[in-house]
Parts: structure tokens; C-alpha cells; sequence
């Protein structure tokens, strides 16, 4: 019988996981950091202090890495202000994505070598950045320079040491502790790396840029968006007939998203008899239908006013949709598990929610500026 103390560790490392990731929009760098940490340690929580199984946690915990660096790619569209850096970062999370998604397929290793994990280190060089400069000072050659330094000097190595060799860090210092020296000798290259790359930018300005800007009177995410200054060339559509159409680049972007999110989802889950051609309709379904609810709120004056109730609504509808799924895939040769599915639709409708309320701040913030190109020119 399990104890309840287990289930309370249990219980409480899974809801940290859960909820730490929604601290990353408003806090960038302590929240992926803390994410980061979270990620490593939490099994090594359940070994030294339950007695629980953790063979059925191995899917969640993929599960929840995934729903957090994607948290963490949607946050770029809320706070960053250099749309260069954004592009790259957004290549390097779908380049991710679509590497997972096909390790999940044909469970091949040496796939995440070839896939691997850039985002989110480009990410948390940039927001290191942030802390003492405004990112718009790193240019497209500085950009590219880091990425390329962190592919090949930070995640190459860590992919191969984790995923193909299967060595484990802590194991390896023990077997000989002047290891140690080796692994800080390696930091202190890589720091010196980061200082070449750094080292002509403006002076820092005082304190630290923790925190991201709050958007508390930011712009409602079903809201027309307000047209660019710049003239619209003929024949063009104007950012705002672009979000009036019920099939846009947002929802076609959303579409990409969510369906490999849920394919990777689908390879976690058990018992899930679905394959991936009606995981793609379904997932379609899903979000042209979401996206029809806020037309049709917006062309009635209805607005969504607060994250938190649309999150609430969307669940609702979403929710309905599953149980619909659940009771037609048998007609058609597939099965879900009910329980597993409705906890992963709750992830999927948290990362829809939050990336229509944030793109619609990127459009707005790049429209507004007119900073973009003249980035992208350096």
C-alpha cells in the first residue's frame, strides 16, 4: 500500500512542476532556471525520500519538460523586444519539437544529437543579457555566434553524454574525483567564450532587469489588432483582416504547435490507439474550433477580459471535445486513456491560451515600434 507521505512528495513535486513553468513569462531567467533544476532533481527527490514506483512517472516527466520549454517559447512572444533573437529562438523550438516528436516515433538516441536542446540555453543566454542591457544591442552576427557556440560547445556534448553514451555525471566524478577539474576547466572556457561575445557591447546599465514589464493594461488576446503606421502595400492584407479570418499564420502556427506537442503526448500516454493522421484532424479540430469561439465572442462584443476565465472556458470546451473523441475513436479502431488524456488537455489548452494572448502582444509590440526590420539590417 502506498504511504500518504509518498503521495504527498509526490503530489508536491508534480505541482511545482506544474506551476513553477507559469512563473517564466513574468520572471524569465529565475523561473527556466528553476524549471531546469526542478527537472533534474525530481526523480532523485522520489528515490531518496518514497518508496514509490517510478516506472509510470518516466511519461509525465517527458510530458512536463515539454509543456515547459514550451511555456518558455511563448514567453518570448510576451517579453522579447529583439524580433532577430525571436525568429532564431523560435527555429531552434520547433527544430527541438520536431526532433522529439520523431525520437518518440522510432525511439532512435542518436536523434536527439542531431535535435538538440539549443532553445533553451540561446534562451537563457539572452535573458542573461537582459539583466544588464537592453537585448536590442545584440546583433544578427552576435545572435547567430552564440547559437552556433551553444550547439556545439554546451548541447552537442550534453546530448551525446546523456543520450547516446547514457553516462551519469555524478557517477563518473565518483569513479574518479579529479574529474571534477575537468567538468570546471570546461566552465571556465565556456565562461570565457560568453566573455569574448560580450565583451564590445555599451556599458551596463545600474541593477538588475529581473523581472519582465507587467502587462496588466496590455491588449486582450481576441481584440482586433490595432494596423501598423507603415502604409500596407495594395492587394496586402493589414494585420487586422489577417486576425479576422478564421484560418490566419496565428492559427496555422497553433495548428503546428499543438499537433506535435500532442504527438509526442500521444507517444507518452498509455493505451493510446489513435494514429498520428487523426491526431493531426483532431488537434485541427481542437483549435480552429477554440479559435471560432473568440471570433464569434469578439463579433458579439464579448472579449476575453482575464487569462485565468478563458483558460477556465476553453478547459471546459476542450474537455467536452475529449469526451467526444473518447466516446467515437472506438467506431474507428481507436482508444485513449480518459483519465491521462484529460490531465495532458489541460496542458494543451494552457500553452493555446497563453499563445493568443502573447502573440497578440508580439504583432502589437513590432507593429508599434517598427523596430524589426532595422534589427534584422544589422
Amino acid at each position: 500500500m502506498v504511504e500518504t507521505s509518498d503521495l504527498l512528495i509526490f503530489w508536491a513535486v508534480v505541482m511545482a512542476r506544474f506551476l513553477i513553468p507559469l512563473s517564466i513569462p513574468r520572471y524569465p531567467l529565475p523561473g527556466v532556471l528553476a524549471c531546469l533544476i526542478l527537472d533534474g532533481v525530481d526523480q532523485t527527490i522520489f528515490q531518496l525520500f518514497t518508496n514509490l514506483p517510478l516506472e509510470g512517472y518516466q511519461g509525465y516527466d517527458k510530458a512536463l519538460d515539454i509543456y515547459y520549454l514550451t511555456i518558455t517559447y511563448l514567453s518570448t512572444l510576451r517579453n522579447w523586444s529583439n524580433l532577430y533573437a525571436f525568429k532564431l529562438d523560435r527555429f531552434l523550438f520547433y527544430y527541438r519539437l520536431v526532433g522529439v516528436a520523431i525520437f518518440e516515433l522510432v525511439h532512435l538516441r542518436p536523434l536527439l544529437l542531431i535535435f538538440p536542446n539549443t532553445f533553451e540555453y540561446f534562451f537563457i543566454f539572452y535573458e542573461a543579457v537582459r539583466l544588464k542591457w537592453d537585448p536590442k544591442v545584440l546583433t544578427k552576427s552576435k545572435l547567430i555566434t552564440a547559437a552556433a557556440l551553444i550547439w556545439i560547445f554546451v548541447k552537442i556534448p550534453q546530448e551525446y553524454w546523456i543520450h547516446v553514451a547514457q553516462l551519469d555525471t555524478t557517477d563518473w566524478i565518483k569513479a574518479n574525483p579529479s574529474n571534477a577539474l575537468i567538468l570546471i576547466a570546461y566552465a571556465a572556457f565556456l565562461l570565457g567564450m560568453a566573455w569574448w561575445l560580450l565583451r564590445d557591447l555599451p556599458p551596463t546599465r545600474p541593477g538588475l532587469e529581473i523581472a519582465a514589464a507587467p502587462i496588466a493594461a496590455a491588449p486582450i488576446a481576441a481584440a482586433p489588432i490595432a494596423a501598423a503606421p507603415a502604409v500596407v502595400p495594395s492587394g496586402a492584407e493589414t494585420a487586422k483582416e489577417q486576425q479576422e479570418r478564421l484560418i490566419n499564420k496565428q492559427v496555422i502556427e497553433k495548428i503546428v504547435l499543438i499537433s506535435l506537442l500532442t504527438i509526442i503526448f500521444a507517444q507518452i500516454l498509455p493505451e493510446v490507439r489513435a494514429n498520428n493522421l487523426q491526431i493531426a484532424i483532431i488537434v485541427a479540430v481542437f483549435v480552429v474550433i477554440n479559435t471560432a469561439l473568440s471570433h464569434w465572442l469578439t463579433r458579439h462584443g464579448r472579449h476575453w477580459r482575464s487569462i485565468i476565465r478563458e483558460f477556465i472556458v476553453m478547459s471546459a470546451v476542450n474537455m467536452g471535445i475529449v469526451l467526444l473523441i473518447n466516446y467515437l475513436l472506438p467506431r474507428y479502431n481507436g482508444s485513449i486513456n480518459l483519465e491521462s488524456t484529460l490531465f495532458f488537455i489541460l496542458l494543451l489548452t494552457l500553452n493555446i491560451t497563453l499563445y493568443d494572448r502573447y502573440w497578440q502582444l508580439h504583432v502589437n509590440n513590432h507593429n508599434n515600434s517598427g523596430s524589426g526590420k532595422e534589427e534584422e539590417k544589422k
